[in-house]
């Protein structure tokens, strides 16, 4: 891997804190491309060079990996919940550690995000509340479909699943991971609890920010138990309202969750801004650790965008993701000012090869 050139840019300094060591301050950010083995959910050799074409972001999350086979969200998405799956993840860490490269696994239940066409053995979707999708349809080998209502989940099922996480945490571990990834945004199963119009519970799951809070709260308590607080990130997405989730006060909700979560020394907070909400700026004051920037927007986030938020302080590092997709030399293209590539678009879900290991360094 060349050794980026000394540059001015706030994104290629090295970063040192509390439990991350990195070359620069440049993540990969978790993306789906639907391309394992729908029914091992394990990755190849394919996803073994992907990741290591990218080992110079200073850190890569993973895409996301299902927890427990109900967490499945989509054909062609791997997992971490079998020994299967473990094994095959030795392969992928193994060529980015050997590329020089830092790798967490992302820890993904997608909640009422999926659909029995997707799930096995006679699966359904579970959530918070039994409050449907109406808005889009979503993909399953069979073709797009509208969603189903999903079956609200037990307080047991609620217990399980924060469950679930601790033991895909050890599995990601022993994968050779070096940290997780506890995916708390974007309207899947634990957005969904947080948010009011997804969580009509009246246990001590639902109802007042305390109790919508607490599922977040228990699923990272019991990871970091598991693999130790060191090793674990959370990723969150404050009034973000992707998949039809609607947080009617995003500024109570998670200034609660933060100041609950801040004392256990984490890894680092992921936040992506999206939306009205300042997120970044209202969060960073109550986190002091590392704190991963994000914005999720209709368009590839750029380093002109990312750059005043390390100068201020606001964040520790920055995350891109669709860049990644096409530059996979990402970092070094930034040292050297070169030409940034465009995915082809088409390509990247499903498929092989193409459009996945094959677009060139600068």
């Amino acid at each position: 891997m060349t050794a980026l050139t000394t540059t001015a840019s706030p994104l290629l300094r090295p970063y040192e804190g509390r439990a991350l060591r990195l070359p620069n301050r440049i993540a990969m950010a978790p993306m789906t491309r639907g391309r394992t083995d729908d029914r091992t959910g394990a990755p190849d050799a394919l996803t073994a060079a992907y990741y290591a074409q990218r080992a110079g972001a200073g850190l890569i999350v993973s895409e996301g990996l299902w927890v427990d086979p109900a967490a499945k969200g989509g054909p062609g998405i791997p997992g971490i919940a079998s020994e299967e799956q473990t094994a095959a993840w030795r392969g992928v860490t193994s060529a980015v550690h050997a590329a020089g490269g830092r790798i967490y696994a992302q820890l993904w239940h997608v909640g009422r995000m999926t659909h029995p066409a997707v799930l096995s053995g006679g699966l359904e979707p579970l959530a918070p509340s039994p409050v449907r999708i109406t808005g889009e349809e979503i993909y399953t080998a069979r073709g797009r479909l509208p969603h189903v209502t999903p079956r609200e989940m037990t307080t047991g099922e609620a217990e399980a699943a924060a469950a679930q996480f601790a033991a895909a945490a050890r599995n990601a571990v022993r994968a050779g991971f070096d940290g997780v990834e506890v995916h708390g945004a974007n309207g899947y199963l634990i957005q969904q609890f947080l948010a009011e119009n997804t969580n009509r519970r009246g246990d001590r799951y639902g109802g007042s920010v305390d109790g919508r809070t607490r599922f977040a709260r228990e699923v990272v308590h019991a990871v970091a138990a598991e693999v130790g607080p060191e090793r674990v990130g959370l990723r969150i997405s404050p009034g973000n309202p992707e998949n039809e989730i609607r947080e009617e006060d995003p500024a109570a909700t998670y200034r609660a969750l933060l100041d609950a979560l801040d004392p256990l020394g984490l890894a680092y907070l992921h936040v992506i801004e999206r939306g009205a909400y300042p997120a970044l700026a209202d969060l960073r004051p109550r986190w002091s650790g590392t704190l991963i920037a994000n914005y999720n927007g209709s368009t590839p986030t750029r380093r002109e965008q990312a750059e005043p938020l390390l100068e201020s302080g606001t964040a520790d590092l920055f995350s891109f993701g669709r860049l990644f997709i096409a530059n996979p030399d990402l970092p070094e293209r930034f040292a050297s000012g070169a030409r940034l590539a465009e995915p082809r678009w088409d390509l990247v879900y499903g498929g092989g090869a193409e459009g996945y290991i094959d677009y060139p360094r600068a």
